[in-house]
């Protein structure tokens, strides 16, 4: 399918660095964050890494729009789940670009500062949530 919609790209602040902070509970408010006790800990990457991540998530998100276009369309079945293996690959490739970025800035950050232990513990429990 080639008809990715671009418009969708978000711009990103103009600093060189933005940082954002997680903040890891046990609350149910935000599930996907939860791990054993509080720790907020921030993540600062480049201006470039998150223009990367976003124009890649803005490209599956115009590619979804066309699945959901093909199945309003009657598109037949075999079509459109090669469309959705293209999807699935394509948000595989993100989840290695985040995962690679947090291996490398994130916990090696988290050596340096003595934290290791915590955020390994966080990197487990976000894995055990994103894998089969």
């Amino acid at each position: 399918m080639n008809g990715l919609n671009r418009s969708s790209q978000e711009s990103l602040p103009t600093s060189q660095q933005v940082e954002h902070s997680h903040n890891h509970s046990t609350d149910h408010e935000h599930p996907d964050h939860a791990v054993q006790g509080d720790s907020v800990h921030p993540h600062v990457h480049s201006e470039e890494s998150l223009r990367r991540i976003v124009n890649r998530l803005a490209r599956i998100e115009g590619h979804i729009r066309g699945i959901k276009t093909m199945v309003q369309q009657n598109t037949p079945c075999p079509d459109v789940l090669l469309q959705i293996a293209a999807v699935r690959g394509a948000l595989d490739r993100v989840a290695r670009i985040v995962l690679d970025e947090h291996l490398t800035e994130c916990i090696a950050r988290a050596a340096q500062e003595g934290n290791i232990d915590t955020e390994i513990a966080q990197l487990k429990a976000a894995l055990d949530r994103f894998l089969p």
